[in-house]
């Protein structure tokens, strides 16, 4: 058995946590430590965490709590946007040994190893400038690979650019060497992530660099089959790229666009940069050209002011949007926002029935879109089986299919015939 110091990290929140966390992971292991489960009695527990909602505050709070049941005696340290925006709140929380903020959670081994008696280590967010590299291992079939963070945007609900800082972005030769070093890994998908991918060239002082930029690098890195782009603005999603995704090698027909609110007036509260026309001008721009491209769209129910009639107007706008699902947000008061000072706040309960109704209306989009894919062959990236001998995979176009299959085809491309939806919205099929 090793004597190595055992560490286990427990990421929260988005993808962008995820590739950081495994980028930490590896730097722990170079620096003599070994990672392990979060169940696995280790001497030190790291927990990456978000703080985009309050719910992801206290869910972070029951993490920590979990840490100090598994082993007692372990050390607990915590990073990521909780660990920034509020530091002297977690350093209060019975159990933890240190507090990592933005500029220093690529130091942990650093931290670790040192003998100070500082728990505490944060900066002004606005000191912020550098970038650090990372991308994910962890699942055999996709990596997340970080190519920007940071936000120049000013939303009145978000708390991210406090979290973490001006929007930058990384060279595009390193992330070139880091996809070859994905694909290496035998990885076949690639997730492209950040706080704002579509602004990626911000901070880069090269000419002519940006994201359609990149994503034409990244289309031509051999062994890599598919790209996907995790999410992008409406605003910065032009029709040279729709149109480079459409003609794409690897770069799969699959977007993710942010709404907020189908409310023109509530877009203008919250400081959006685009009105609903744009935006159904984006939709309309790719389903003329990728018809069969999958569609999610994020919205927020419950802003300050948001009248019956404003709600109304957003669910009349996405009815009426050709998209193929939601993730529907309840508003959530964060300190140090603009919002949390605005009037005419919405009663909790009006925000949870409000979710409610729209992700009704998610599920009847999703159930439309998988229906019209029915008896039609897609290539789908086959994950780990059940003991059974279930795969479960992604099409292309971000649909989840199950199919059986007796032969080993983990992180493999196979062709299969959707069949059939449960009441669940569950796709079933059979490889062809």
């Amino acid at each position: 058995m090793s004597d190595n110091k055992r560490v286990a990290i427990y990421t929260l929140g988005c993808k962008l946590n995820y590739s950081e966390s495994s980028t930490i992971g590896m730097d722990l292991m170079k620096s003599g430590y070994d990672v392990v489960d979060f169940e696995e009695n280790p001497d030190i527990f790291i927990i990456n965490t978000c703080s985009v909602t309050d719910f992801a505050d206290k869910k972070n709070r029951k993490i920590i709590r979990r840490a100090k049941k598994i082993n007692p005696a372990s050390r607990v340290v915590v990073i990521g946007c909780y660990a920034q925006l509020k530091p002297d709140e977690i350093i209060r929380i019975e159990g933890v040994d240190l507090v990592l903020g933005a500029n220093e959670k690529f130091r942990v081994a650093e931290h670790l190893q040192s003998e100070s008696d500082e728990k505490l280590f944060s900066c002004q967010i606005e000191e912020i400038s550098d970038f650090h590299y990372s991308f994910s291992y962890g699942e055999r079939t996709r990596s997340f690979l970080k190519i920007q963070t940071g936000c120049d945007y000013i939303c009145t609900y978000c708390t991210i650019p406090k979290a973490r800082g001006k929007s930058r972005s990384g060279d595009p030769e390193e992330i070139l060497r880091n996809a070859r070093e994905i694909a290496a890994k035998g990885i076949r998908e690639i997730v492209l992530t950040g706080v704002n991918i579509g602004d990626y060239g911000m901070g880069i002082d090269k000419d002519n660099v940006d994201f359609l930029y990149l994503l034409k690098k990244l289309d031509s890195v051999e062994g890599i089959e598919r790209i996907r782009i995790s999410s992008i603005e409406p605003n910065l999603l032009t029709d040279e790229i729709i149109d480079f995704v459409a003609d794409s090698r690897a770069v799969v027909p699959h977007f993710h666009i942010p709404l907020q609110s189908g409310s023109d007036k509530i877009l203008q509260l919250m400081k959006r940069r685009y009105l609903t026309d744009l935006y159904a001008g984006r939709i309309d721009a790719v389903r003329q050209r990728i018809p069969h491209a999958g569609i999610g769209v994020d919205v927020i129910v419950g802003f300050p002011g948001e009248s019956d009639a404003d709600f109304n107007d957003t669910y009349q706008f996405i009815e009426g949007l050709d998209i193929s699902y939601l993730h529907v947000f309840t508003f959530s008061e964060r300190a140090g926002t603009q919002a949390t000072s605005m009037s005419e706040s919405v009663p909790v309960n009006i925000r949870r029935e409000r979710n409610e109704i729209l992700t009704g209306l998610s599920n009847q989009k999703r159930s439309k879109f998988y229906d019209s894919f029915l008896q039609t062959n897609r290539k789908v990236l086959a994950e780990k089986a059940d003991n059974m001998g279930t795969y479960s995979g992604f099409t292309d176009n971000y649909i989840k299919v199950n199919f059986e299959s007796y032969r080993n085809i983990e992180n493999t491309i196979v062709n299969v015939l959707l069949e059939w939806i449960t009441p669940e919205n569950e796709v079933w099929g059979k490889i062809m």
